[in-house]
């Protein structure tokens, strides 16, 4: 069943389709939670929590007319700005990159690590210095893997304006980041 349908079933009361539901998203909506809330594991459980609440209480709130997974990144895009808002730290948001994340490779040497490091290092920084609508767009097509149209239905902004914050986004990093381009640094 298409996620619309399980939404849809959800509403009259199927509890199957619910589980169904949490099993497509609760992951990827947890993850997008740890991003956008500063890495707060517990406000992010909370905020999955709550967005599932909201789902059982009132499934008439989904429009079946429009795709499940923009609304709902839409109703969790909300809640942050919610949060951001009510503690007036608007301008201090994370870019969602977090330095402690270290796979590692036993093949790898330690140069190779400390560049790697090094980089997500420069990267978390270069978004940091973007204002809040270019690093929120490149982050949301290039981390969470939304696509153009489905970012333009989240921020209710049109997929040009998607496409020319990304464009001036990826220009920014590129050029802020050249000493890590592999062509370049020849």
């Amino acid at each position: 069943m298409s996620d619309e349908e399980l939404a849809i079933s959800m509403s009259k009361g199927d509890k199957r389709a619910f589980d169904e539901l949490y099993m497509r998203y609760a992951q990827p909506l947890m993850g997008y939670f740890m991003r956008m809330l500063y890495r707060d594991r517990e406000l992010a459980e909370d905020f999955l929590h709550d967005i599932f609440a909201k789902l059982i209480k009132k499934p008439e709130l989904f429009d079946p007319s429009r795709s499940f997974k923009t609304w709902v990144y839409s109703v969790a895009n909300n809640m942050c700005k919610n949060e951001y808002k009510r503690r007036e730290v608007r301008k201090n948001t994370s870019s969602g990159l977090d330095s402690s994340y270290n796979v590692k490779d036993e093949n790898r040497g330690v140069l190779s690590e400390v560049h790697d490091r090094q980089f997500g290092e420069d990267l978390k920084r270069s978004l940091e210095e973007l204002d809040e609508k270019h690093s929120e767009v490149f982050t949301m097509r290039h981390v969470d893997g939304l696509s153009i149209k489905e970012i333009a239905e989240i921020l209710q902004i049109s997929d040009g304006t998607v496409k020319s914050r990304l464009f001036y986004a990826t220009k920014y990093l590129a050029s802020s980041l050249e000493q890590y381009n592999p062509i370049t640094t020849r």
